[in-house]
């Protein structure tokens, strides 16, 4: 497990435990990566499909209402989840997060150098197992409501076309979690493609570091059968 990860852990508060899985790696499933150091900042670049845009006035949507939704969704899931149930948070946040989220491009980056080397078959399966996983963990870990509100504070522009949109998560007894999030424009559309938590911890980086670890260990299809098994963890 990386250093980084460690504390992380460490540094979570219990009122926001469900914070813990969005930025827990693929050893939390039982696939430790040994990893020491702090996972490398992530190459913005895609080496395939669109590239990300300035930012211009055909969008639908602005970066910070995009976050908006998602926090807005996740409220939502919250406060209704006993009636809910996982299945019914799957299913709510399944025709969401994919609109307001570039899966392909994070599934893509989340494997580092892994994914010019994966054929086509092997990527196909990685993007289906990678989105499935990324509803999963939010349904999952989204499972229940103490007064906690999510605050949008501003968005700044960043490298590679991309937008920073600075957020925090205030909890019942007045705690507060720092959420920045990264966009890139999609085809007119904006979508979120990192998370950092308090500010500097990179989710798509904790998560490139454990997944390349555990590929060039134990090969690529160990990922996928990783990930299915914390979606099945995730479902119970």
């Amino acid at each position: 497990m990386s250093e980084t990860l460690r504390l992380v852990r460490q540094t979570v508060r219990c009122g926001a435990c469900f914070f813990l899985m969005l930025f827990a790696a693929v050893s939390a499933s039982g696939a430790d990566s040994g990893a020491d150091a702090a996972p490398a900042a992530v190459n913005l670049t895609p080496s395939a499909g669109p590239i990300a845009t300035a930012p211009d006035e055909t969008s639908n949507a602005t970066p910070g209402s995009v976050v908006d939704a998602l926090h807005g969704a996740l409220l939502g899931v919250m406060k209704d989840s006993e009636s809910l149930g996982y299945k019914g948070r799957f299913e709510e946040l399944s025709g969401v997060l994919p609109e307001l989220f570039d899966i392909d491009f994070m599934a893509e980056k989340s494997i580092g150098r892994y994914w010019r080397r994966a054929s086509e078959q092997e990527r196909a399966h990685l993007l289906a197992t990678f989105t499935e996983f990324t509803v999963a963990n939010y349904a999952g870990n989204f499972d229940g409501y103490t007064g906690e509100t999510f605050e949008t504070l501003d968005e700044t522009e960043s490298t590679h076309g991309t937008v920073i949109v600075r957020s925090r998560l205030v909890e019942s007894d007045g705690d507060i979690i720092q959420l920045d999030y990264r966009l890139r424009e999609v085809d007119g559309e904006w979508r979120i493609i990192d998370i950092y938590f308090n500010g500097t911890v990179s989710e798509l980086a904790l998560r490139r570091s454990e997944y390349s670890t555990l590929i060039e260990r134990e090969g690529f299809d160990s990922l996928l059968v990783a990930l299915n098994q914390k979606i099945t963890e995730l479902s119970e």
